[in-house]
């Protein structure tokens, strides 16, 4: 039967250009869940359940917040221009310096068609110590009295950038419960979608440093074979979407059981791609609900011995919310 099976490639590949906006001044900065950075949203804008921003879905209003890599600030520096805005089908229409209370900033403006409706755009994009914040925001004509453009430069001129962000607010935004760390950090949180935990801690930019550090993902996605005698094929499909690993040989595939649930288990060696460093490689996949969890765990072959028991650890604690 056909399965809708996204990778963990593209689970991985974090977030890129967006859309959004907003209306007049708003009194304190509100982070929305998960962010690490935030600013004073106007009257009418709330923060999103499904990106990170504020949204007014009624008018089609939003801001978006991206965090970059901080180096990703002096390449934007030098490429956001008239012919960058038309490159995404947007006009030019003025770019400026905008310093914020986190460092150097610019403040770039057009307008793009969309549905037959013209639209305001706005691109700030601002330097920090930790990250370089890209904040995208939009409004169509039809809701510009809502949100005039003072109300637009006022909510952008508040954007502020915490250190960090509690990890019970981070797991919170995940469908399942993580009940047990077993002493790994959180390295990345998709919303409604996946966790990346790791040893080594994220970077400032959202990086996790020593990639080959043992970590384990957990992902959950619509989808999954109704009958038992195709779940071999389904689990071991899923495995072959795991990015950077050559030379993979399965060394054990087979049916278990997950608590209450039916299950699959493999494990592999192979090498990393990129350093030729020699992995083990452990794919669970829970089935249920018509839906199924993901859970994969990697460490060098000469750590593997301390990083499975603390693997399993984390796969048992998983429970549906």
């Amino acid at each position: 039967m056909a399965t809708t099976m996204p990778s963990i490639r593209l689970l991985l590949i974090f977030f890129a250009f967006a859309l959004t906006p907003a209306l007049a001044p708003a009194a304190e900065v509100v982070y929305p869940p998960g962010s690490r950075i935030g600013l004073a949203p106007p009257p009418g804008l709330t923060p999103s359940k499904n990106f990170f921003g504020y949204e007014d879905p009624d008018n089609n209003v939003a801001i978006i917040l991206v965090a970059l890599p901080v180096e990703a600030y002096a390449e934007l520096d030098k490429t956001v221009d008239a012919e960058s805005f038309k490159r995404q089908g947007v006009t030019f229409e003025s770019r400026e310096a905008m310093p914020l209370s986190t460092g150097k900033a610019f403040l770039a403006i057009g307008h793009q068609e969309v549905d037959k409706a013209n639209v305001r755009k706005w691109f700030l994009i601002a330097s920090s110590p930790g990250l370089t914040a890209f904040v995208t925001a939009q409004v169509p004509d039809a809701a510009k009295a809502r949100y005039p453009d003072e109300a637009i430069r006022a909510a952008l001129s508040t954007l502020a950038v915490r250190a960090t962000v509690p990890a019970e607010e981070q797991l919170a935004l995940v469908p399942f419960k993580v009940g047990e760390l077993a002493g790994f950090r959180i390295a990345g949180v998709i919303p409604g979608r996946a966790v990346m935990l790791r040893d080594a801690p994220a970077t400032t930019s959202g990086a996790p440093e020593g990639a080959m550090e043992p970590h384990i993902l957990v992902a959950i996605a619509p989808g999954a074979p109704a009958q038992s005698t195709e779940r071999d094929a389904f689990a071991r499909d899923l495995f072959a979407t795991i990015p950077n690993l050559k030379d993979v040989r399965i060394e054990n595939a087979e049916p278990l059981r997950m608590g209450s649930q039916p299950g699959h288990q493999i494990l592999a060696t192979g090498r990393d791609a990129a350093s030729g460093a020699t992995l083990t490689v452990a794919q669970w996949v829970r089935f249920g609900g018509g839906a199924y969890l993901q859970m994969v765990g990697i460490a060098r072959s000469d750590a593997w011995k301390d990083a499975y028991p603390r693997f399993r650890s984390v796969r048992d604690g998983i429970e549906p919310r």
